[in-house]
Formats: C-alpha cells, sequence, structure tokens
C-alpha cells in the first residue's frame, strides 16, 4: 500500500510524468501540456502539497491552488489529484483526497473547490465518495483544443 508524504521539488519529474499521463487522458484538465516546474509551483500554495510514494516511486500527487487572490478567499482553494496509470483502480486517489481533508483546516482552508469534466466519472465518483457535492455545471466554460467544454464544480465544505 503507497505511503502519503509532503511534495519536494526534486518529486518534480514524477509529478510532470503523472500529469502528462492525466493531460493525453483528454478528460482531466484543460492544459495541453506540462508546464515547468516553476510555474507549477508558483501556482499551487506551499501546502499541503502530497505525494503518494509506493516501492519508492511516486504514484499520484495533490496540490492547492488559491481561488482568488482577494483576502476574502484566502481560506478557498481549488485541489488537482493524479494518479499514475499503473496505480489507478488502487486507492491512490482516496487516500490523497482524505489526506488533504485532514491536512487543509492546518493550512487555514475551509472550502477545497474542484471543477471536472463531466466525462471524467471517475473523479466525480472519487469525489463524491469524499463528501464533496455537486454545486453546478458550467457550460461551454473553456476551449480545449478548440472544443468548447462543460465542467461540473464540486466543493467540500470543511468545519
Amino acid at each position: 500500500m503507497p505511503s502519503l508524504r509532503a511534495a519536494l521539488p526534486s518529486d518534480w519529474p514524477a509529478i510532470a510524468r503523472i500529469y502528462e499521463e492525466g493531460i493525453a487522458t483528454g478528460v482531466a484538465t484543460f492544459e495541453v501540456g506540462v508546464p515547468s516546474f516553476e510555474a507549477w509551483d508558483a501556482a499551487h500554495l506551499a501546502a499541503p502539497r502530497l505525494v503518494a510514494e509506493d516501492a519508492g516511486d511516486v504514484v499520484g500527487w495533490i496540490a492547492v491552488s488559491p481561488v482568488s487572490g482577494r483576502e476574502v478567499y484566502r481560506g478557498v482553494v481549488e485541489h488537482s489529484v493524479y494518479v499514475a496509470e499503473t496505480a489507478r483502480g488502487r486507492g491512490v486517489g482516496t487516500m490523497l483526497l482524505a489526506a488533504l481533508v485532514e491536512a487543509a483546516p492546518l493550512s487555514g482552508i475551509w472550502t477545497i473547490q474542484t471543477s471536472l469534466f463531466p466525462e471524467n466519472a471517475a473523479s466525480i465518483a472519487l469525489h463524491e465518495a469524499a463528501g464533496f457535492r455537486q454545486v453546478g455545471r458550467r457550460e461551454r466554460i473553456a476551449q480545449r483544443e478548440g472544443e468548447w467544454r462543460d465542467t461540473v464544480l464540486l466543493e467540500l465544505r470543511l468545519p
């Protein structure tokens, strides 16, 4: 069973590889390429930022980004969670999401959001099982490779 730990800058090659696998599915993100470490690092809060490790290999990661720079939204984040192709279906995403939910209040986070493509049934099910609720569907919110896409907005309010 994988173990969880804080992500380190030295994990970037594995994080980027897993992110690239997710991008290739076409249902994980609007991104079409992996950013540089510097861009990814700047877009995500320093904590909580976790990786799942199995037999010394990083097999998943989770990180959060602020939804706004306004002070009133300081505790509202959007998260990303990605699992390596070889580790999917083994509970890695569930572990990462549970660890995020546990760690978030320690970082002053009170609401976790995610925006998913409706076709990503596995991720929607993962989030709903973790207590996230669907709060809406954003139609034609943005384009991915020239195609307008909808997203489903899910959120979890923490105590």
